[in-house]
């Protein structure tokens, strides 16, 4: 818990960091969350992520520093703590959630924009991310790139977000298989992240997603679904006594171990709401 704060705070490290915590005052949500960060096979780690918990919302964030670009980390980390200072200043539970995503997103963008303002287009920092706010028995999400959220129930993907890739309408205009997709040459080129050219890249933001006792909301970015099936990723739902961050370091590991030696930073937050 954060001094003097209504918030409970968890961060990243650059090594292997497993960290969880329930809310159990029953005029609160009750909740149980997790997060991971893994190496991987490359040099750094330039992936971050956070929970911030307060009693009548919860913030799940991840940033994905694009490895491609300089100082993909900086921009993951600014991207991080402009989306999560804003959260931590407003009025819980926000009245416009939508908008307050929006809105986070497009500062966060500007922010990183800033960073490479000097520097040649092709230089300049940048980051995927994907969003999850949890409040009044229900989520909602936003990401811009391949960063993903999902929604498991009973042991299945109820859902999940939608990447901005090419991959990915080749996918939804029934050109290529989720199969084919895992080796297609362009898998890793995504169509919009935050950072670079000013303007503000497209975004989708979700409505209002109902969540059921034991729903298991997932936030991570592409180190640790790519290479997966969606039978692998629901497995974070799988039933236990606070097992969620022991279910989320075993499936960080498989998707490390599926991917190796070409691993990427594997990362996600992880949330179960069991009730309010």
């Amino acid at each position: 818990m954060l001094p003097g704060s209504r918030f409970c705070e968890e961060r990243h490290s650059k090594l292997w960091l497993l960290l969880k915590a329930n809310q159990r005052n029953p005029e609160a949500m009750n909740i149980e969350y997790a997060k991971v960060s893994a190496l991987g096979d490359r040099k750094d780690n330039q992936d971050r992520a956070a929970v911030v918990v307060a009693e009548e919302a919860a913030l799940m964030l991840v940033f994905d520093g694009m490895g491609g670009h300089s100082d993909g980390a900086r921009a993951a980390e600014t991207g991080l703590e402009v989306v999560q200072d804003l959260f931590m200043s407003a009025t819980l539970p926000l009245f416009d959630p939508q908008g307050f995503l929006y809105m986070a997103l497009a500062r966060a963008h500007d922010e990183v924009v800033d960073l490479g303002r000097d520097l040649a287009v092709d230089f300049r920092p940048r980051a995927t991310c994907a969003v999850c706010l949890v409040q009044e028995g229900g989520a909602f999400w936003a990401h811009i790139g391949d960063s993903r959220i999902y929604q498991v129930r009973d042991g299945l993907v109820l859902m999940r977000s939608r990447d901005h890739s090419h991959v990915e309408v080749l996918i939804q205009e029934g050109a290529i298989s989720e199969e084919e997709a895992k080796d297609h040459p362009m898998r890793n080129f995504v169509e919009c992240c935050i950072g670079g050219d000013a303007p503000v890249p497209d975004m989708s933001i979700t409505g209002h997603i109902k969540l059921l006792p034991q729903d298991v909301l997932l936030a991570c970015t592409d180190g640790l679904w790519s290479g997966l099936t969606d039978d692998d990723m629901a497995e974070i739902g799988k039933p236990g006594d606070k097992n969620l961050a022991k279910n989320l370091k075993t499936l960080s590991m498989k998707a490390l171990s599926v991917n190796s030696p070409y691993s990427d930073n594997t990362t996600g937050t992880a949330l179960r709401w069991i009730g309010s």
